[in-house]
């Protein structure tokens, strides 16, 4: 099983600038490949502060010179806000300027507030049949002249400039939750990247079944990867588990005001949902969250992921995302490295 970082730049306040976010990010890009990690993914998303990624192939770009080794991930972008030619070429471009090392993951799109003000308002749902259609003009693209006449975009001849250094193109990545997105995957040479969100382990073996069930529609395929994003945080006094559990569920205060799409953002921020609300949230309990995430000490958290390895997991992406300081974060990551990695 390999280890690969996922994070954004959160903000919460006006008072942290965007610059000290990016020198931050940058730091723990480059802890996590001195550290030995696989991958860093950086997602997508749109006018809110909460997760600021307005176009990750833009911080892949910024990090191929200033890391060496460690694979740059898109973590996701969000099919139904790109046009297809437009992807290609920039995808191809970060291929050049990183050696060969973009990791190229898409998703379909999850918050309407973000379809709201990108997609003319059209139900966050509808982003399955974009994701659909743009997966496999893309490829296309990248090996030379292509024309498409579909339902979500039409063009003449075209192809991608410039072409991906590495051959074919960049390993391609879906993110999935239901069991179609699974099977499309497969069919689709496709790796696999799920996100359990906030729930138990029993949802990680639900998309891990969905997984081999789709593996096993599809025997003339290759057996991909699959990768599962959880947010995780290590800590070495055994009361600590509470440091990492209140800035998730910080988070999640944030991700559901968001979630909602019951607000006006002012300046890219919202507000989160009430402390009245978050207590009534049974999913977000102290207790629960503490057994649901991967929370806990370096040998708790071996053990934790060793389940998950024997699942079947080829790739596990430590969350830092958590509303939590620079330094707790640089803590956190650094134990993981030098006392869970160490383990596999």
């Amino acid at each position: 099983m390999k280890f690969s970082l996922f994070l954004q730049m959160e903000r919460y306040s006006p008072d942290k600038t965007h610059q000290e976010l990016l020198n931050e990010l940058v730091e723990l890009v480059q802890i996590a490949e001195q550290g030995g990690m696989e991958t860093v993914w950086v997602g997508e998303h749109h006018s809110m502060e909460f997760t600021i990624g307005p176009n990750p192939l833009s911080f892949l770009a910024y990090l191929a010179p200033q890391t060496s080794t460690i694979r740059l991930g898109l973590g996701t972008v969000i099919a139904p806000f790109w046009h297809p030619i437009k992807l290609a070429g920039e995808a191809a471009l970060v291929d050049q300027m990183s050696c060969g090392r973009l990791e190229f993951g898409i998703a379909r799109g999850a918050y309407q507030c973000e379809f709201d003000r990108m997609a003319g308002g059209i139900p966050a749902a509808d982003g399955a049949r974009y994701l659909r259609e743009m997966l496999p003009i893309l490829p296309k693209l990248w090996q030379g002249d292509y024309a498409h006449d579909g339902e979500c975009w039409q063009f003449p001849t075209s192809t991608s400039v410039p072409k991906p250094l590495q051959s074919g193109g960049p390993p391609m990545w879906v993110a999935a939750r239901e069991q179609a997105s699974h099977d499309f995957a497969i069919a689709n040479n496709c790796n696999v990247m799920v996100t359990p969100l906030f729930k138990s382990d029993a949802e990680v073996g639900s998309l891990m079944d969905k997984f081999e069930t789709a593996c096993a529609k599809h025997p003339e395929k290759a057996r991909p990867k699959i990768m599962c994003l959880r947010h995780t945080y290590v800590h070495e006094d055994p009361e600590d588990w509470r440091v990492g559990v209140e800035g998730i569920r910080r988070w999640y205060s944030y991700f559901q005001g968001w979630a909602r799409n019951d607000q006006q953002p002012v300046s890219g921020f919202c507000h989160p949902i009430s402390a009245d609300e978050l207590e009534e949230f049974e999913a977000l309990a102290p207790e629960q969250l503490r057994n649901n995430l991967v929370i806990g000490t370096p040998a708790e958290v071996v053990e934790r992921l060793k389940y998950y390895e024997a699942s079947g997991l080829t790739e596990y992406s430590f969350w830092s995302d958590n509303s939590l300081s620079h330094e707790q974060k640089k803590e956190s990551l650094q134990l993981f490295i030098n006392q869970v990695m160490p383990s596999f």
